[in-house]
């Protein structure tokens, strides 16, 4: 158990409890919290690309919104993710990607239409970046395939990447990311 006045406690495994005054008082013996003092704890104690990836899924999931979370006295890592988190990521690698990249100074889009479809991502005017989730297969990727194509068509430059390139090959991914850049493929021609 976590002491009144500790910051946490280690358990066996890499369970941690933490222990902080909720910003949202809940009633003696409940056992279900506010979600924004969920979203709270996590800004304390997880990871910033973590962390954001679980904040732009309760906005995109519309389980809260920015000025309901503006409102509370929140620390300064929660006012960070305030200002950083959107609505619009369908996916937590794409939250992921996203805070990833955000030290480039070429405008990185989610979420931008091209040609009758969106894409995960824009970079500049002609590199798209799309991120497969775990499940990607049938009639969705023979869809992208041809999205894929028509791009390409058209001048864009296309990157596919999947789960588990984002999460445990990131540095592979930035590397054909930096690269391409490098190479000026995200520039219009």
């Amino acid at each position: 158990m976590a002491a009144p006045r500790g910051r946490h406690v280690d358990l066996p495994g890499s369970a941690r409890v933490h222990w902080h005054a909720p910003l949202i008082p809940r009633g003696p013996g409940l056992l279900a919290d506010h979600l924004e003092n969920t979203l709270d704890c996590v800004a304390r104690c997880r990871p910033h690309d973590e962390a954001l990836a679980v904040w732009d899924s309760a906005l995109q999931q519309r389980l809260t919104d920015y000025p309901k979370l503006a409102a509370l006295p929140l620390g300064p890592r929660a006012r960070k993710l305030l200002l950083e988190c959107t609505p619009f990521s369908d996916s937590g690698l794409e939250s992921i990607f996203r805070t990833r990249l955000r030290w480039l100074r070429i405008p990185v889009r989610p979420q931008c239409w091209a040609h009758g479809r969106r894409v995960d991502f824009l970079i500049g005017d002609r590199l798209v970046v799309q991120i497969d989730g775990r499940d990607h297969v049938g009639r969705q990727r023979t869809d992208d395939n041809e999205h894929d194509a028509e791009l390409r068509l058209r001048g864009y430059r296309v990157i596919r990447v999947g789960y588990e390139q984002v999460v445990h090959r990131w540095h592979e991914v930035e590397a054909m990311i930096l690269e391409a850049l490098a190479r000026g493929l995200h520039l219009a021609r």
